[in-house]
């Protein structure tokens, strides 16, 4: 069986087209012997299959803006559909599948194929590191397995534009393709939550319970007394296993989820960022933005562009 990776013949990146038709195409990239995603941009396309057989150990990013498209492990004989605005993550380690895009007016979808000798490069040591969580993962034999789904964001599609237009440069253009796709790959990875087994059960719960109502209710958070209090702990526990849970803290958490909230709202373009701001649980457009830029390394002014 090939490997899906080591298609480039020499030291510069490699484009192979799979499928062209009008405006229509589906483009392999290989970035380098560890890296390779498929650009799939379709018009009034039919249903269309690609095997993907090989003997590497792989994590996979999908990224759908339109259409929709389904993979069908022959190993487990289980099928994983993905639908428009969803970013699946999955872990691999016997590739024998199926990638099936279904019939639609519009079809926008990237794929990313990671290796996990990519991934051995950048090991923490860690467990709960995402990079070793994934790494250590697909050492074992997975055929195929859903490891996180997240609605897609206005960041992860400004990455993607950016990825995409890299070959529009005249130089240069592996390392722009690199540095862009080692961008997605930190904020998408970035998003998992990863609990340490350490952990007892009692104390994970209690995070778990915290983690849930803040999730409805972080545009107008409760105090630590009131949460701790709906948890039926103390405060001082709460913001314990919290911390020790998520990575975090409290007031960190919900600016995260404020934050993730207004990447979703910039990618819809519908309101502009006061209104943005405001819906998320800021009063002041400034100190949003700042905060945004600080986490994301773009302002939101420069999202709603792209």
């Amino acid at each position: 069986m090939d490997s899906f990776f080591f298609n480039i013949t020499d030291t510069k990146y490699k484009t192979t087209k799979l499928f062209e038709n009008k405006n229509s195409h589906i483009t392999r990239v290989d970035i380098s012997n560890s890296i390779v995603f498929l650009d799939i941009d379709l018009e009034n396309n039919e249903d269309m299959q690609f095997p993907i057989k090989n003997l590497d150990r792989m994590v996979v990013i999908s990224s759908i803006k339109d259409g929709a498209f389904s993979l069908n492990d022959h190993i487990k004989n289980e099928e994983f559909k993905s639908k428009k605005d969803d970013v699946n993550i999955f872990s691999s380690s016997r590739q024998n599948f199926t990638l099936n895009i279904k019939k639609d007016k519009r079809t926008k979808i990237f794929i990313l194929f990671i290796a996990d000798f990519f991934l051995k490069r950048y090991l923490s040591g860690k467990k709960t590191e995402p990079l070793d969580f994934l790494y250590n993962k697909i050492q074992g034999e997975i055929s195929l397995e859903l490891v996180n789904s997240q609605p897609i964001d206005a960041l992860s599609l400004y990455i993607i534009s950016k990825t995409l237009n890299s070959k529009e440069h005249l130089s240069m253009n592996s390392i722009r393709y690199e540095h862009n796709i080692m961008e997605f790959i930190i904020h998408r990875f970035s998003l998992l939550d990863i609990c340490e087994d350490e952990i007892n059960e009692e104390e994970f719960q209690i995070a778990k319970k915290a983690k849930s109502y803040l999730l409805k209710n972080y545009v107008s958070p409760p105090t630590i007394h009131d949460l701790a209090h709906h948890c039926a702990t103390n405060e001082s526990k709460l913001k314990i296993v919290f911390k020790q849970v998520y990575k975090m803290t409290i007031y960190n958490y919900v600016q995260k989820l404020r934050l993730e909230k207004a990447n979703l709202l910039l990618k819809d373009k519908v309101l502009n960022i006061g209104e943005i701001a405001k819906d998320v649980g800021y009063k002041h457009q400034g100190h949003f933005s700042k905060l945004f830029f600080e986490t994301y390394g773009v302002y939101p002014k420069d999202l709603l562009k792209n």
